[in-house]
């Protein structure tokens, strides 16, 4: 059966219009660019992680699709099971190193000096973060959030001394690529707000316990 040419177009506009603009780009059309904004100072959970002392961060690691520039989206309402991307909307830098980054800046925003992984042979305390989850998902077609999971560990040399996951969502204030983007900025900051403050209960509890020795 041939589908009269009008009927095609809808076709391919209704599912255009689904996909939330994740339809390949035109021609010509500007590609807009995100990042997570200013770091501007932010309340902190818990006790400042000053009281860990110097700290190790390791760049943020994730799977391989977090390794791009590419924004992704999920209609959970819809499929679960399919991510999809954005068309003319990237982020500046790819999610990892601007988790990285962030994170970095709030635990030193926190007090507590960070150094680089060639500072980890010193003893001093690292800190590796895994991405479980950084996605604007769509509950429905109306109602969509930035979701955030990780899993923080805490290493002092090869001996591991705490894990913790810690999950954010903020609901999204527009069902597009900017929405998104402000979204999973905000989930990322209270995750790094959360880390902070759990990095503190660590260190206050190793100054105690040594404290104790004494």
């Amino acid at each position: 059966m041939t589908l009269h040419p009008t009927f095609t177009r809808a076709l391919i506009a209704g599912a255009c219009a689904i996909a939330f603009a994740g339809c390949a780009s035109q021609k010509g059309q500007p590609t807009t660019q995100f990042d997570f904004g200013p770091a501007t100072a932010a309340a902190q959970n818990g006790a400042p992680s000053a009281a860990l002392g110097p700290i190790v961060v390791t760049d943020v690691t994730g799977s391989s699709a977090l390794d791009s520039e590419r924004m992704f989206y999920r209609l959970s309402y819809a499929d679960q099971m399919q991510a999809r991307t954005y068309a003319n909307s990237r982020w500046t830098a790819n999610p990892l190193q601007l988790m990285t980054q962030r994170v970095k800046t709030r635990i030193g925003q926190s007090g507590a000096k960070v150094l680089s992984e060639t500072d980890a042979s010193l003893g001093i305390p690292l800190l590796r973060i895994d991405v479980d989850e950084f996605m604007h998902d769509f509950s429905s077609a109306t109602q969509s959030s930035g979701r955030v999971a990780v899993r923080a560990s805490v290493f002092r040399g090869h001996t591991l001394v705490d894990q913790r996951s810690f999950v954010r969502s903020t609901p999204a204030a527009s069902a597009d690529a900017a929405g998104g983007a402000r979204a999973l900025a905000a989930s990322t900051d209270a995750v790094a707000a959360d880390i902070v403050g759990w990095l503190g209960t660590l260190g206050a509890a190793t100054n105690a316990e040594t404290n104790a020795r004494r």
